[in-house]
Parts: structure tokens; sequence; C-alpha cells
């Protein structure tokens, strides 16, 4: 990056080279056809490809991509990139190792005793005056002499040779016309980052040419002054945030089960009832400490023990202060609040926790991810009950309800809007919660039903409408709202359950779904006693009614179902355990 950003006249950046790991003809093949998918998603594996392919190894190769991309449930056109700018009468030659993956053509050599070949509407090495395209190989000296070549709507793209070595981001420069800042687009909202679906349309448009609906990238652009420093610090952290989750997380969750569960077996019932609260408020304050990390950037070291020791620390000041329900209710209003007003301002702080949507990973850039939705939709709709059971204990059903209605909405909108949050899921799971908690609350069972299925739906309405006015272009608007007919809402649909059956294969996930269905089974032979403590605060009971609804919606209806089951039951039992040590005092 350091020696990339050193070139004058180029703005530098990252480069997502993928969907998670992937081979070097893949991120080529990404660049050529502006779409990419998941790996799992086609039907086949990639063929193995190693640097120049002869033209009959390369037809071959190509007619097994595009075979592979048929697979795929998305508009997967490899090749997009040159056969449009063809169409539009713009030259393409393409050279060096990647050009299997720009065109079946590409790798053509001139055979003994026959004139030399080119593509389709590729014009003379000597006129200068057609628009051509050019791909090819180039080391850092010959960089440098194309920049300084560079002339009127010129334009030069630098990619760091796949796959990277270590941060899963490639160097990437900019040269040309209206480029002198750090690299961005709208498909990263991230200062020095970009996809490599974002190189093509950014092609497209400096030929004056409009973009294939098949792409999904946004056009490169550069904005503010070059800041090498910040990129690759910004690199380093999406490198870490997968490889910290297990020892941040994992761990300081083991380490408090031990010592509060401990504590609570071998002590007596009123320190018993303090252990749990203690530890049920350090699990509702953790994610409050991921932002904290995300912002001081320590090391792993560091941000492990802020995680550990800082959640016990703000559990028991809140406790201390707040030695009721309104301990519970406090610590889950401020996590909501902190990365409500971390999505509303812009800021890359959520995207950068450690239960973000870790852009390292190529899925998602801004906004929540679905580690953040799941924990949110019980935060939200259990909290609420929690603090209309702590504060407002006598108000009634009616405006129990409305509380219920208008917090969930509310939150929905901030979660989900492209402009915030950019959370599709919150705009269902939360609404459905708040509506099953108001129909709980306010003993209308009739109305659970259609208030289950009203509340997405205008939620939804409303944000396509705040995303269409406001120009937000986030997953919404592109892969719903601007979908090309049923066929493009189908492949959604397929996606999103493929990759959600996926999410059920993890071994992780075969560890903790007999724990789950155990948890199930348990609170229906217990379901008296499970009412007897929920009586006397039937906010908190709806509440919880609420999540367990909202998370039983975002596992069906989420592309990562298994984690939405997961992080949701854990959040659950936290709020049964606190109220289990309420009815115990």
């Amino acid at each position: 990056m350091e020696e990339l950003a050193g070139v004058r006249g180029v703005s530098p950046g990252l480069l997502s080279a993928g969907l998670g790991s992937v081979p070097a003809a893949q991120t080529y093949l990404d660049i050529s056809q502006g779409n990419r998918v998941f790996d799992s998603l086609y039907g086949e594996e990639l063929p193995p490809k190693a640097g120049k392919l002869s033209p009959k190894e390369c037809r071959a190769w190509w007619d097994a991509a595009e075979e592979r991309a048929a697979s795929a449930p998305a508009d997967i056109v490899p090749s997009l990139l040159v056969s449009t700018l063809e169409a539009s009468g713009v030259g393409a030659r393409v050279g060096g190792g990647a050009s299997c993956a720009f065109s079946p053509q590409a790798s053509r050599r001139k055979q003994p005793g026959s004139p030399p070949k080119k593509l389709s509407g590729t014009p003379h090495p000597r006129s200068p005056t057609l628009p051509t395209f050019e791909a090819r190989a180039a080391n850092l000296s010959g960089l440098t002499t194309l920049v300084r070549r560079l002339r009127g709507n010129d334009l030069l793209i630098a990619i760091g040779r796949a796959p990277p070595e270590k941060n899963g981001a490639l160097a990437i420069g900019v040269a040309g016309r209206g480029f002198g800042g750090v690299l961005t687009s709208d498909s990263t909202r991230t200062d020095g980052y970009v996809l490599s679906t974002d190189v093509a349309p950014t092609v497209l448009e400096r030929f004056g040419i409009a973009v294939p609906s098949q792409m999904s990238g946004q056009a490169i652009r550069s904005e503010g002054s070059v800041d090498v420093a910040a990129i690759e610090s910004l690199a380093d952290r999406m490198a870490a945030i997968s490889s910290r989750r297990g020892p941040v997380i994992g761990v300081s969750l083991l380490v408090w089960l031990v010592v509060f569960g401990l504590a609570a077996l071998v002590s007596s019932s009123r320190v018993e009832r303090v252990a749990v609260r203690l530890a049920a408020l350090s699990v509702v304050y953790l994610p409050l400490l991921l932002l904290a990390g995300a912002a001081l950037e320590p090391s792993r070291e560091g941000e492990q023990l802020l995680a550990m020791v800082g959640a016990p620390l703000l559990a028991a000041l809140t406790l201390f202060a707040l030695r009721d329900l309104r301990a519970l209710a406090i610590a889950s209003g401020l996590v909501v609040l902190a990365y409500g007003v971390d999505v509303i301002a812009g800021s890359p702080l959520t995207s950068l926790s450690l239960l973000g949507p870790n852009p390292g990973l190529g899925v998602r850039f801004y906004g929540i991810g679905n580690e953040l939705e799941a924990l949110l939709g019980v935060l939200v709709v259990a909290g609420t009950g929690t603090a209309l059971a702590a504060f407002a204990p006598r108000l009634d059903r009616r405006r129990a309800a409305l509380a219920f209605l208008g917090i969930g909405l509310l939150c929905a909108l901030v979660f989900a809007a492209g402009r915030f949050g950019a959370d599709v899921g919150a705009a269902i799971v939360l609404p459905v919660g708040a509506a099953v908690a108001a129909a709980a609350v306010a003993a209308r069972r009739r109305r659970t039903a259609l208030l289950a299925i009203a509340a997405p739906l205008g939620v939804l309405a409303l944000i396509a409408l705040a995303d269409l006015s406001s120009g937000a272009n986030a997953h919404l608007t592109r892969s719903v709202l601007d979908a090309g007919g049923l066929g493009d809402l189908g492949d959604v649909a397929q996606r999103r359950l493929q990759l959600s059956a996926h999410s059920f294969a993890r071994p992780v996930v075969l560890v903790f779904l007999p724990l789950v269905a155990g948890l199930a089974a348990l609170a229906v032979a217990r379901r008296d006693r499970l009412e007897a403590w929920l009586r006397p605060v039937p906010a908190l009971r709806a509440g919880l009614l609420g999540a367990v609804a909202a998370t039983a919606v975002g596992t069906l209806a989420n592309d990562s179902g298994a984690l939405l089951l997961e992080i949701g039951t854990a959040y659950i039992l936290v709020f049964a355990a606190f109220a289990w040590s309420e009815r115990k005092a």
C-alpha cells in the first residue's frame, strides 16, 4: 500500500478481494462481471487456473466458468465489462495472467504463420483517437511511467496481485481526472475501501456507458486527503475482527460463566441472586464495550481485557445504583442508544466493532450486521418490557401496548433505514417483536397475527420511501426495489435461504442446537413456573414473548438463521435469568 500510494498522482485505497477467502481467478472474474456471490452458492467449484493459458485451455476454462456462473441464484455474467464496452464501440485489449477471467478470447496469441488476431471492435494500435480499454500486468516502475503518460480523460486503475497475503484486501490506486484523495464508493461508504465489483462501473462511467443492471458495484470516487497510515490501520482492524471474536467474546463469556456460576453455587441465596444479575448485566453491556474497542483500537489482549473486566465493572456500578429491574432496563437502553447514535452519525465504529458486519469478509460495510440484529431484537423488545415493568408498573395496558409499538417502530426505522443501520432484517424482526409484545400486554390475542403481519410491511414501505427519496441506495433499494422482476426477487430469496441453510452446518451450531432444543423443551415443560415468575410483571412477560417472536422470525427470514437463533436465545436467557433472580428476592 505504501509503495502504491507513493506514486505521484495515484489515489490509494483497499480493494475487497471477494466474499471471504477466494482464489485470484475469482477476484478477476468478479471484476469482469461487476457482481459476486458466495462460493457456496455456486453449483460447483471454480476450475483451477495457474498463470497464462493457451487459447484452447482458456476456452475450456471459460466454458467451465460460464457454466458455473449459470448455477448461481443471481445475474452473474462473466466478461460483462468487456462485452458492454465492445457493444458500445470501445475496444478492449486484455493480457497478463488474469486475461482469461476477462474474456475467453483475451489470451489468444499469434500462431506460427498466421496473422495477429484481435477482439471484435478493438481499434488498431495506431488509431489512438478511438476509445480503448486495456488490462495488463505491470510492476511499480512501469506503473509510474503509465501515470505520467495519462492525458485528458484517461483513467488508470492499478490493483495489487491477487490473492492478498494477509489483510483480506488488495492495494488499489486510481489516477486520472477527478481523483486526488482517498478512494471510496457507495458500496462501502468507507474512506479507503472499495469492492472488486466497483471496478467495472468505474470504467463504464468514465467511457460514458450505462452500467448494466447485472452489475451490483458502484463507481469508485476519491474524497478528502490521502492518509496512508489511516488506510493501513483500517486494513489491520478489518483483518483482526474475525480472529478476535473468539478470544475476546467467547473467552469473556466463558470466564463470566465460570466465575459467576461458582459464586451462585457455593454461596447464600442473596449472593446467588447478585451473581446472576451481574452475569446478566455483563452480557448486556458486552456490545457497548466492543463498540468502545473499535474506537480505542487496542491490541487483542487489550480488547480482551476491556471486554472481560469492563462489562462486569459497568454491571456492578449499575447494580449498585439500581438494584432491581431498573438496572436491566438502563443497561439495555444504553446499548441500544449507543449503537443508534453511532449509525445515525454515520460513524465507522459499528462496522469495525467485533459485533459489527465484519467488512473484512466482503459482506457488509456499513450499518449493522446479523449479530447486532439478533441481540437488538431482544434488547429493544424485552428491554422495553423491562423498562415498563420497572418505571411504569401501573401504566394501563393500552398505553403499554403503544409504548411497545412506538419504540419498536422507531428503532426499526433507525436500524433498517439505508442512511443509518441499513439492515433490512431489522425492518422485519423489530416490528414483529413489538407487535407481538403489544398484543400480549393488551391481551388482544385476535389482533396478534394482524399486527405481526401489518407492522413489518408498514415499516418496509416507510423505509423504501425514505431510501428512494434520500438516494440511500442501500441493500433494500439495490436488491429488492431495483430488482428486474419476480425472477430477480426469487434469486434474492433463494440466496438467503441457501445461505441460511449453510449457516446451520457450522460445527459450533451443531453443538449449540441441541442446547437450544433442550431449553425450548424445558420452557414448555416448566411453563407454569415461568408464568408464575412473570405474572407480577406483565409488561416484562409481553416483552419476552415479543423477543421470542423476533428471534424466531429472524431465524427464518435471515441469511444467517443459525446466528440469529444462537444470539437471540442467549439474550432471551439473560432476561429470563434476571427475572428469575427478581422472583427469588
